[in-house]
């Protein structure tokens, strides 16, 4: 049974980056890349990176242990480390700064794990860049769930009073 204990092992890491995947963020301001780590031995020189389009390196860092925050080891100017690993949830989240329509791509939160035989996960979030946010107007989709709901009601409406009409029908006719 060697073979499940390596299997055990390689799924006790986990890397998130929240509920979605997509992030939209504005020309010229800031954006929060979210990114957590789970895992249930612990960890211990654990080396997390994120990465722009798999292959620019725009952060890394180091954590000794549960007891210490991350250490920098390299990073882009425009980027600022805004997660703490000595609370309960290992937050590794990033914060780009001066967004620009280039910066617009996929970002990779990778996490590596001396502790757990150096198992690795990772996870990504998609950052679309745009001019100015616009509220999506759902006036149409509203209309149209409306008439259709509508509809539907008076189908039943007109089935109930049918079997009522029936119902009366058929009593009228066991009373002669």
């Amino acid at each position: 049974l060697p073979g499940l204990h390596v299997f055990a092992i390689a799924f006790a890491l986990e890397v998130s980056v929240g509920k979605t995947n997509t992030v939209m963020a504005l020309n010229n301001s800031d954006v929060l890349l979210p990114c957590t780590f789970t895992t249930c031995i612990g960890f211990q020189d654990l080396v997390f990176t994120w990465y722009f389009n798999s292959t620019e390196m725009i952060y890394h860092g180091k954590i000794k242990s549960k007891a210490s925050e991350p250490v920098l080891v390299g990073r882009n100017p425009r980027v600022e480390f805004v997660g703490s690993t000595t609370g309960k949830d290992n937050n590794i989240s990033i914060v780009l700064k001066n967004v620009e329509f280039s910066d617009a791509g996929k970002y990779t939160c990778h996490v590596k794990n001396a502790k757990e035989k150096h198992a690795q996960h990772n996870a990504t979030i998609f950052l679309t860049v745009v001019q100015k946010m616009v509220e999506t107007d759902n006036t149409v989709t509203l209309i149209i769930v409306g008439v259709v709901g509508g509809l539907i009601g008076l189908l039943i409406l007109f089935m109930l009073i049918k079997r009522v009409v029936l119902f009366i029908i058929k009593k009228t006719q066991d009373g002669k």
